[in-house]
């Protein structure tokens, strides 16, 4: 019963999310007004706003002008319906499972709004790094110097290298939105994830990249966000951080 509350829980936050991700960047109210068709502004009722249920009965379209409804709506329900389950399943009903749940739910609404507009909210990541620094004090999964050690880490690396592309190439290679949102990840996961992050999120985005310029026929000047190559870095951390660390140690004799 309690992990079909968790997918419930999830959808619900999931639908909020969808709220966040349209609005911030517009830097719209995230409360008021409430739910409305994008298309013809019409309130929606309760009953048309259950997450991915609603989307299913009304076809994926507005119950008043028929326009059809973005597949976002559901995706990101599902989405983080699914992460609050592996984050159930893991953690259990405890703090730590609100803690990763929300920062998990953060690196979803920067995903997406890096995808949309290349911007990183810093409305989101700032708090973040408070929130992610304070957690470290309750949480026992990680230490709350690890956790310094993490902001300064994340932040301070993704500044140098920001740095030193603008220096080397006279143009901006990095955006401060990046550097703010690794020095939150470290906040929540510690030094260790942050070198992992980096890892994963540099060799994914250097395949997705060059295979996107080789179909797209763009130079290396073509702009890609970051922003959701830290993300999918980090959960990947989150999951397996101990794992992968001692599996490295394991290959090291």
């Amino acid at each position: 019963m309690l992990m079909v509350v968790s997918i419930i829980f999830g959808a619900m936050v999931g639908s909020f999310l969808n709220v966040c991700i349209i609005r911030l960047p517009r830097e719209e109210s995230i409360i008021t007004p409430g739910s409305h068709c994008p298309h013809c502004d019409q309130p929606i009722k309760f009953y048309d706003n259950a997450p991915l249920i609603s989307y299913l009965l009304l076809g994926g379209k507005c119950r008043y002008c028929k326009r059809a409804i973005s597949v976002q709506y559901p995706l990101i329900e599902g989405i983080t319906a699914i992460s609050s389950l592996l984050l159930f399943l893991r953690y259990g009903p405890s703090w730590s499972y609100l803690f990763y749940f929300s920062f998990v739910a953060a690196l979803i609404v920067i995903t997406v709004i890096d995808l949309y507009h290349q911007i990183i909210p810093d409305v989101i990541s700032i708090p973040g790094i408070g929130v992610g620094l304070l957690g470290a004090l309750i949480i026992p999964h990680i230490p709350f110097f690890n956790s310094l050690i993490g902001i300064l880490l994340g932040g301070g690396s993704l500044f140098v290298i920001a740095t030193l592309y603008q220096w080397l190439f006279k143009r901006e290679g990095m955006g401060g939105g990046d550097v703010k949102l690794l020095a939150m990840i470290g906040a929540f996961l510690g030094w260790e994830a942050v070198i992992l992050t980096i890892l994963f999120s540099s060799l994914i985005g250097s395949i997705t990249g060059i295979t996107l310029m080789v179909i797209k026929g763009k130079d290396f000047k073509y702009a890609i966000p970051f922003g959701p190559f830290l993300s999918l870095g980090a959960v990947i951390a989150l999951f397996y951080k101990n794992e992968i660390i001692f599996w490295y140690w394991q290959f090291r004799g």
